[in-house]
């Protein structure tokens, strides 16, 4: 496989907020503390260095993209304090603005835009939160329409209904 170069990637990664990519020195740190690496094949210290290399194709293509649970061990642990996380979001971010996105994160995403919640409340889950003296409906947007619409219209400016489009 013939591994691709982008001379624009690490401006594009700049202004998505992943510029700080640069400053890893490969310590492995990150890897090493990672608690979705001891379960997956997930190795951010191998993502971070793809991004110093210009290698889009290959990361916004990558599954290991999308393993980054976003927990910020990676970040609390680096002795360069590189903000990883960020830069996994700014990766995702360009992936997805390129049409590549798991079904998991994109079900997640569609949720979050037809209901106002990332995970459906369903009977089974409203009867147990009645059996612990709770209200059916959490106090979220589910129980309030005011705020699911405007939460919508943060939604449509930030251009969020393009993702589950």
């Amino acid at each position: 496989m013939e591994v691709k170069y982008d001379p624009e990637f690490e401006k594009q990664l700049a202004e998505l907020g992943g510029a700080d990519a640069k400053l890893c020195f490969q310590c492995g740190t990150c890897t090493a503390g990672c608690p979705s690496g001891r379960r997956t094949s997930y190795r951010v210290r191998k993502l971070v260095r793809m991004a110093q290399l210009d290698m889009k194709d290959e990361i916004i293509n990558s599954e290991e993209l999308w393993m980054c649970s976003t927990c910020y061990t990676c970040v609390e642990r680096c002795p360069r304090r590189v903000p990883i996380v960020d830069v996994v979001i700014a990766l995702r971010n360009m992936a997805v603005a390129e049409g590549h996105i798991k079904a998991p994160h994109k079900k997640t995403a569609t949720n979050l835009y037809t209901m106002g919640h990332s995970v459906p409340i369903n009977d089974e889950i409203k009867n147990m939160r009645k059996s612990l003296g709770l209200p059916e409906v959490p106090p979220t947007v589910l129980a309030n329409q005011k705020a699911y619409e405007d939460l919508k219209v943060i939604l449509d400016a930030a251009g969020f209904n393009k993702i589950v489009e």
